[in-house]
C-alpha cells in the first residue's frame, strides 16, 4: 500500500511539473506579444537652445511634419492661399504664389528667386501646353533664347520669365522684360519641364499675340505671295513650312480649320521663331481665307501627280495630295451616289517652272494624310490657278509637304522678282524715251 501511494504522488508531481512549466512557456510568450504591441518608437527630444545648431538634426515629429504638409516651408505665413485660389489667382491675374520671396537686382532688374514650394512653373507650362487651356488663357510657352528674342523684338508681351542663372537672363533684351516677372528657378525644375534634349535654361510665358499688333522687320522684304494649308496635321510639318514661307518672303499664312495648333510647342521649335517674321492667321474659314486674299490673286494648288493623257483623273483619290473621304463629308454630294456628281474640280496641271507666278499669287498645300479639301479645289478653279507638280523620277509616289511647299514658294519668289526686274526695266526704258 505505502508503495502505491508513492507511486501515485511521483505520478501527480510529474504531471504538475509538466503542467506548470507549459504554463510558464505559455505565459512567457503571451507576455513577449503584449510587450511588442506596446512598443512605442523612440523620440529624440533636443533642448531648444540646441535645436537650430547646424550640426544637429530636427526631431522626428518635426520630420513628419514637414512631409505631410509639403506645401507649406518655414518662411510662408499661416494665412496663406489654399493650392487652388493660387492657381487660379497666377492664371488670372499672374500674382505671387509666395509673397516673402526674396528680390534681387540684375542689371537694374528685380527677380524672385522661387522657394521650394513655388509650383508657378509647373501649373503655367501645363496650361501652356493645352490648346484648350492656350485658348481659354491666352498663353504660349517660348523657350530658348532665340524664340524669347523673336516674340520681344517683334513686340509680344511677356507675362513671366524663368532662368536658371542671371547669365541666361542676360542674353535677352532686358529693357523689354519691364513688366514680365521674373523668377529664378533651379536648372533640374527647367529640365523637368522642359521637351527639350539640352535645356537651355529660360522658359517664357507670353500672353498669345495678335498678328496684326506684330512688328514684322522681314515685311518690307516680302514679295506678292501668300501660303494656305490646308489639313497640315503633323506639327512638324507645319514648322518647316512657316519657316520655308518666312525665308522666302511670304507676304503671309492662312491656316484653314482642320490644322495643328501653330503655337503649339513642336511648331514653334520646328518654325525657329517664323511665327514671329511674318502675318500668321489661324482657324480660318475658306470664306475668311478668300476674304484674306487680294481680289486680283491668282491661286494654285500643289498636287503631286502630273496631269494624265487619258483625262481619267476623276475621283478625288486620284489626286496627289487629296482626300476622298473630304469629298464625302461635303453638303453638296451627301446624298449622291453618282462618281460623276463626287468629282471635284479638276483644274490644269502644270510643272512647277513654268510660267505661273508673275501677279500677286497664294499657294495651297495640304496635309499628306488628310489631303486636299474640295474647297480649295473649288478656290482654284474660281482663281483661275493650276495644280503645280514637281517631276520626279519613276517609283516614288510624291515628296514630303512640306519639302514640296518649300520648293513651290522659292520658286514662285524667283518668279515674281524676275517679273518685277522685267517691269522696272520697261519703265526705266519708257521714261528715258520720254525724257528724249
Amino acid at each position: 500500500m505505502a508503495t502505491y501511494v508513492r507511486c501515485k504522488s511521483c505520478f501527480f508531481s510529474v504531471e504538475r511539473a509538466a503542467f506548470l512549466s507549459r504554463g510558464n512557456l505559455f505565459n512567457v510568450e503571451t507576455k513577449r506579444y503584449v510587450r511588442g504591441l506596446k512598443r512605442r518608437p523612440v523620440k529624440v527630444i533636443f533642448p531648444e537652445n540646441e535645436e537650430n545648431k547646424g550640426d544637429v538634426k530636427p526631431s522626428v515629429a518635426r520630420e513628419k511634419e514637414e512631409v505631410d504638409v509639403p506645401l507649406r516651408t518655414k518662411k510662408q505665413p499661416p494665412g496663406d492661399k489654399s493650392d487652388a485660389e493660387a492657381t487660379n489667382g497666377e492664371i488670372s491675374s499672374g500674382k505671387r504664389a509666395h509673397a516673402d520671396v526674396k528680390s534681387d537686382p540684375i542689371d537694374g532688374l528685380r527677380f524672385e528667386r522661387a522657394s521650394p514650394g513655388d509650383k508657378r512653373l509647373s501649373r503655367l507650362v501645363s496650361v501652356a501646353r493645352s490648346r484648350t487651356f492656350r485658348e481659354h488663357h491666352g498663353k504660349i510657352l517660348l523657350e530658348g533664347r532665340r524664340l524669347i528674342c523673336d516674340a520681344l523684338n517683334a513686340g509680344a508681351v511677356p507675362q513671366s520669365v524663368f532662368f536658371s542663372t542671371p547669365e541666361r537672363l542676360r542674353e535677352l533684351p532686358l529693357d523689354k522684360l519691364r513688366g514680365a516677372t521674373l523668377v529664378k528657378v533651379k536648372f533640374e525644375d527647367i529640365k523637368l519641364w522642359s521637351d527639350l534634349v539640352a535645356p537651355q535654361g529660360v522658359l517664357g510665358i507670353f500672353s498669345r499675340p495678335d498678328a496684326s499688333r506684330l512688328s514684322l522687320a522681314a515685311s518690307q522684304h516680302s514679295v506678292a505671295l501668300s501660303l494656305v494649308c490646308d489639313n497640315i496635321r503633323d506639327p512638324g510639318n507645319l514648322g518647316t513650312m512657316l519657316r520655308s514661307a518666312a525665308a522666302a518672303g511670304c507676304r503671309q499664312v492662312l491656316l484653314t480649320k482642320g490644322c495643328v495648333d501653330v503655337w503649339e510647342p513642336k511648331v514653334l521649335r520646328a518654325g525657329m521663331g517664323a511665327h514671329f517674321h511674318l502675318p500668321v492667321h489661324s482657324s480660318l474659314k475658306w470664306e475668311e481665307v478668300e476674304s484674306h486674299l487680294p481680289e486680283d490673286v491668282a491661286v494654285h494648288v500643289a498636287d503631286s501627280r502630273q496631269n494624265r493623257d487619258d483625262g481619267a483623273c476623276r475621283k478625288p483619290g486620284e489626286f496627289g495630295w487629296v482626300s476622298s473621304t473630304a469629298v464625302r463629308r461635303d453638303a453638296d454630294f451627301e446624298d449622291s451616289d453618282s462618281d460623276d456628281e463626287l468629282t471635284p474640280p479638276a483644274p490644269e496641271a502644270a510643272a512647277y517652272y513654268r510660267d505661273w507666278a508673275r501677279n500677286p499669287v497664294a499657294l495651297v498645300v495640304g496635309g499628306e494624310t488628310h489631303g486636299l479639301s474640295v474647297e480649295a479645289l473649288r478656290l482654284v478653279e474660281k482663281k483661275g490657278g493650276r495644280r503645280l507638280f514637281v517631276p520626279m523620277v519613276p517609283h516614288v509616289d510624291s515628296l514630303n509637304s512640306a519639302m514640296a511647299a518649300s520648293i513651290l514658294l522659292f520658286e514662285a519668289r524667283r518668279q515674281l522678282l524676275g517679273a518685277t526686274q522685267i517691269s522696272q526695266r520697261k519703265s526705266a526704258k519708257l521714261n528715258i524715251s520720254t525724257f528724249c
